[in-house]
């Protein structure tokens, strides 16, 4: 996070390169508050200008030069490489396997092709002080997603630094329940659930219930594309 006279350096990956500079240049309006480090418009040159320019926020369009879905896989690569970039996806459509699997693979901010600019300033700024962009229906897609990873929640690392009572809330959080409903599940009062959900975020480093399922979802490997029911 940057101090509040620090501009946000941002990439914006596109196949669609006129639609990145006009990107580009509608954010260097925005009141000096963003710096465009690069523009990219191939995976490849995407990743190798992370590496080199080091921004704070990427915003990688699905489609790419080499292809439909190329974008997606930027994702793979930065969390690969571990780099201190935060993405934002840009979508075409927001279908439901889209936006899962962006979400699966470390995105935390979710725009379509059909926002405004104003919203995509909103977004970096929101994304970059470490809250997730989405819509509601876009959010509403992962969670009807949830059961289908169940395993890999299981096996998820973030998961191991939890006792298991912490562990046992954490499930329960991301299958939906709230914070009465876990109490009554585990006999126990709010004011422990949400003593529970304190430790639970300390530890993982996350801020809200969305936060800690997209955690947990994202430390493993990006799953195949399949239709969500």
């Amino acid at each position: 996070m940057t101090t509040s006279n620090e501009r946000v350096r941002v990439l914006i990956a596109d196949s669609d390169h006129m639609g990145s500079q006009l990107m580009a240049s509608a954010l260097s309006r925005c009141r000096n508050d963003f710096e465009v480090v690069g523009i990219a418009s191939s995976p490849q040159e995407a990743v190798r200008k992370v590496e080199v320019t080091k921004p704070h926020i990427a915003v990688l369009s699905t489609g790419l030069r080499d292809g439909e879905l190329t974008g997606l896989s930027v994702l793979e690569k930065l969390r690969d490489y571990r780099a201190r970039t935060t993405p934002i996806v840009l979508l075409q459509s927001s279908d439901r396997d889209t936006v899962v699997e962006a979400f699966c693979g470390g995105a935390r901010g979710i725009l379509s092709r059909a926002d405004s600019f104003q919203s995509l300033a909103k977004c970096i700024r929101c994304v970059h002080n470490g809250q997730i962009w989405a819509n509601n229906a876009q959010l509403e897609f992962l969670l009807e997603a949830l059961p289908q990873f169940r395993p890999r929640l299981t096996r998820a690392k973030g998961l191991a630094m939890l006792t298991a009572r912490e562990q046992e809330v954490a499930w329960l959080v991301a299958e939906g329940m709230k914070n009465r409903e876990i109490a009554e599940h585990l006999h126990v009062t709010e004011h422990t659930v949400s003593n529970y959900l304190y430790r639970i975020f300390e530890k993982l480093g996350v801020s809200s219930r969305v936060q800690l399922i997209l955690h947990t979802l994202s430390r493993e490997s990006r799953p195949e594309r399949t239709r969500v029911a």
